[in-house]
C-alpha cells in the first residue's frame, strides 16, 4: 500500500501466544479477493513465536502492520489496535481462525448496499469437524440461522447472535462505542450496547469464516467468558432495557437456566411475580414469593414483561408459538433468553 493512502477496510487482529495457528490465519487474510486493506496486528506480549510470525508477514506485505506491547489483556489490545485503524470499515479477526477469500468483499458489499446497517457478520463453519459435539453443532446451526436485523434483536439475549470474529463495523460506530472491560465477554457487551443504542446489525448469508473450536481458545478458558459472566451480562442489559420500567416480571422456566437468570436479575432489584412452569408438581407452589402458574394462566394474571429462560431452540420455538397465539408480541411483551 502506498504511504498515506487510506485503505478501504482495516482488519483488527489482536494476538497472544498463537504461533501454531497465526501463519495460516494471516495467509487467509492475504488471499482476500478485496485487496485494498490494512491488517493491524496487536501482539499482546506473546511469549512464543507469535510476534516473529507477524513481523515476517509485515516484512513481505506492507498491508500488514505489527504493534507490539506488554501483556495487558484482550480489551486493551482491541482498543489499542482500534486507535491505529485508518479505514472507514473495521473487520475483526482472530489469530486462530481462517477467512474465506470473499469475506471482506461480501461484508463491505452488504454494508455499502445497506447504509442503515452499523455492521455485519457472516455465517461460520466450526472446525475441526471431527471433534464437534452435538451441542456445538446445534450452536453452529442456531448462529447460522441469524440473518436480518430483526433476527439479531430477537436472539440477542439467547447468546451473542453475531460471531464477533466475523464482524465488520463502520469505523465511526466502533470508535464511538469501543470495547469495555466489565468482567464479562467484551464482544457480547459490545453487541448489546450497540442494540440498546438503536444500531442495526445483520449477517451475510454465506459461510465466510472458519471458526476454530479448540479447548484452549479464549472463549473457553478466560474467566470473563464463564457461563456465570454471560448471565450477568444479560441480566444487566435486561434490567437497563426491557425491564427498566418495572421491578416485577414473569419468568417462564425454572430449570437451571431460569434459576441462574433469576438470581442475576435479583441483584438489579428485578423479581418475578409469577413463574410459568409445565411440571405439574410445581403448579400452585410459591418460589421466592412468586406463584407457579401454567402457561394458560398468563392471559388471566396482571400483565407484566415476560422473560423466557429455557435452553434449547426447539423449546423456545414452541413457547414463541404459544405466546403468539395468546396475543403477546416478542420484543415488547416478552423476550427469549437462554
Amino acid at each position: 500500500m502506498a504511504a498515506g493512502l487510506t485503505p478501504k477496510v482495516s482488519i483488527l487482529l489482536p494476538v497472544f501466544d498463537c504461533e501454531h495457528t497465526l501463519a495460516p490465519a494471516l495467509e487467509s487474510v492475504r488471499r482476500q479477493t478485496l485487496t485494498d486493506f490494512e491488517c493491524v496486528i496487536v501482539d499482546d506480549g506473546s511469549r512464543d513465536g507469535t510476534r516473529t510470525i507477524a513481523e515476517r508477514m509485515a516484512a513481505h506485505d506492507r498491508r500488514f502492520r505489527v504493534i507490539a506491547r506488554d501483556h495487558a489483556g484482550l480489551v486493551q489490545s482491541l482498543n489499542v489496535g482500534l486507535s491505529e485503524c485508518r479505514a472507514p470499515f473495521i473487520a475483526r479477526m482472530d489469530g486462530d481462525d481462517l477467512m474465506s477469500p470473499a469475506r471482506l468483499s461480501a461484508s463491505l458489499g452488504l454494508l455499502e448496499q445497506s447504509p442503515k446497517l452499523a455492521g455485519v457478520g457472516t455465517r461460520v463453519r466450526l472446525f475441526p469437524r471431527a471433534t464437534l459435539t452435538p451441542k456445538r453443532r446445534a450452536y453452529e446451526a442456531w448462529l447460522n440461522a441469524v440473518r436480518t436485523p430483526e433476527d439479531v434483536r430477537r436472539e440477542a439475549f439467547v447468546e451473542c447472535a453475531v460471531a464477533h470474529p466475523t464482524l465488520t463495523l463502520r469505523a465511526e460506530v466502533l470508535q464511538r462505542f469501543a470495547y469495555q472491560d466489565r468482567g464479562w465477554p467484551e464482544d457480547y457487551d459490545l453487541l448489546l450496547r450497540l442494540l440498546a443504542a438503536g444500531q442495526e446489525l445483520a449477517v451475510v448469508p454465506q459461510r465466510l469464516h472458519h471458526w476454530r473450536d479448540s479447548p484452549g481458545r479464549y472463549s473457553r478458558t478466560h474467566p470473563a467468558c464463564a457461563l456465570k459472566r454471560f448471565v450477568e451480562c444479560k441480566a444487566a442489559f435486561l434490567a437497563q432495557g426491557f425491564l427498566s420500567q418495572t421491578e416485577r416480571y414473569v419468568l417462564w422456566g425454572y430449570g437451571d437456566t431460569g434459576k441462574s437468570l433469576n438470581r442475576a436479575l435479583a441483584s438489579h432489584g428485578k423479581r418475578p411475580s409469577q413463574i410459568v412452569e409445565l411440571h405439574p408438581g410445581r403448579l400452585g407452589q410459591w418460589i421466592h414469593g412468586a406463584r407457579v402458574i401454567a402457561p394458560a394462566e398468563l392471559v388471566r394474571v396482571e400483565r407484566a414483561p415476560i422473560v423466557v429462560s429455557v435452553a434449547g431452540e426447539v423449546a423456545r420455538g414452541l413457547i414463541r408459538a404459544e405466546l403468539t397465539s395468546m396475543g403477546f408480541v416478542e420484543g415488547s411483551d416478552y423476550v427469549m433468553t437462554a
